[in-house]
C-alpha cells in the first residue's frame, strides 16, 4: 500500500465561480446552474465570453482599428449582460454576475487566463455549443479544459438544475489524490446536504480491491470531515458500461472524477480516457478535477 501523510488544513471555501458562455441554447442551463450554485455557496459569479476579432479587422494597429476593437468589446459586453438578464430573470436580483468579455484567438486559453486572474475555484460551461467557429465552445472546449486549467471544470448538459442535487458520485482509483479531490467536493456536497457515493470499478486481476477500499476509507476518515460518504466496489470487465449503470442505480445528480496525466492514466485502466468518454456518454453534470490543481 502507498503511504500517506496527513495534512491538517481546512479546504478553502469556494469564493469565485467562473461561468463561460457562447450564448448558445445549450449554455443557458450552465448559466442557471452556475448562478444557483453561487447562491448556495455564497460565492461571487463571473460571467465570461471570449471572442475572437475577425481576421478582416486584425490589421495593423490604427486609430480606425482601435475604434472597431473598442466597439466589439462594448457590443459583446451588452450582449452578455442581456443574456444573463434574460435567462436569470428575477433571480438576478439575488446575485448579479460580474460581466467580463475578453478577446483571445483561443477560447481555451482565454478561459484559462481569466480563471487564473480571478483566482477562480470552479469553471462552469455548457456541455455542447451550437457555434461552428473554431474550437467553440461547448463541444470541444470542456475537453480541452479538463487537464489544462488550474481549477475544477463543471460541464452542464441541457436541462440540468440544482433543484434536487442530493447524490454525487465520485469515480475513484482509491489513491491519495482522490482524497484531496473528495475534500474539495465536500464543499459542494455540504451546501446541498448531498451524499457522496464513491465508486471504484476494477477487474479481478488488477489487485485486491477490498483491501484497497478499506485503506482508502481510513484515509478519508483521517483527512475529510464529512459523514455522508458511501463506498462501492464493483468487479467488472466492462468498466464504462457498469459505471453508467451505477449512475442510474445511485440516482446520481453529478458525476465527479479526477483527470489524471496521460502517463498515469495509461497505468490505470479505470481512468484511461474515462473523463472524456463520460463527457460524451452521460446526461448529468460532470465535475472534473485535475491532479495539479489539488
Amino acid at each position: 500500500m502507498s503511504s500517506f501523510t496527513y495534512i491538517n488544513f481546512k479546504s478553502k471555501l469556494m469564493k469565485t465561480i467562473l461561468y463561460a458562455t457562447d450564448y448558445s441554447q445549450q449554455s443557458i442551463s450552465g448559466l442557471k446552474f452556475a448562478h444557483s450554485l453561487a447562491l448556495k455557496l455564497k460565492a461571487q459569479l463571473i460571467a465570461l465570453h471570449v471572442f475572437d476579432i475577425p481576421i478582416s479587422l486584425a490589421s495593423p494597429v490604427t486609430v480606425s482599428y482601435m475604434k472597431r476593437e473598442k466597439r466589439l468589446f462594448v457590443e459583446h459586453r451588452v450582449k452578455l449582460e442581456n443574456f444573463c438578464a434574460d435567462h436569470l430573470g428575477e433571480q438576478i436580483k439575488k446575485l448579479k454576475p460580474i460581466i467580463v468579455v475578453d478577446e483571445d484567438g483561443s477560447v481555451i486559453s482565454g478561459i484559462q487566463e481569466k480563471a487564473l486572474r480571478a483566482n477562480a475555484d470552479l469553471i462552469v460551461v455548457g456541455k455542447k455549443g451550437a457555434s461552428k467557429t473554431k474550437e467553440f465552445f461547448l463541444g470541444s472546449t470542456p475537453k480541452g479544459l479538463y487537464n489544462k486549467t488550474s481549477c475544477p471544470v463543471l460541464t452542464i448538459p441541457t436541462g440540468a438544475t440544482t433543484e434536487h442535487l442530493s447524490n454525487i458520485v465520485y469515480a475513484s482509483d482509491f489513491e491519495q489524490s482522490d482524497v484531496f479531490a473528495i475534500r474539495k467536493l465536500t464543499k459542494i456536497a455540504e451546501a446541498f446536504d448531498a451524499t457522496i457515493k464513491v465508486i471504484h470499478i476494477t477487474t479481478k486481476e488488477e489487485y485486491a480491491g477490498d483491501q484497497q477500499m478499506e485503506w482508502f476509507k481510513e484515509l478519508l476518515q483521517e483527512n475529510v470531515d464529512y459523514s455522508k460518504i458511501e463506498f462501492n466496489l464493483i468487479y467488472s470487465e466492462t468498466i464504462f458500461e457498469d459505471l453508467q449503470k451505477f449512475l442510474v442505480e445511485a440516482k446520481a445528480d453529478v458525476l465527479a472524477m479526477l483527470e489524471r496525466s496521460e502517463e498515469i492514466a495509461i497505468k490505470r485502466f479505470f481512468h484511461r480516457d474515462l473523463v472524456k468518454r463520460m463527457h460524451n456518454d452521460i446526461d448529468i453534470p460532470l465535475l472534473s478535477y485535475t491532479v495539479g490543481a489539488l
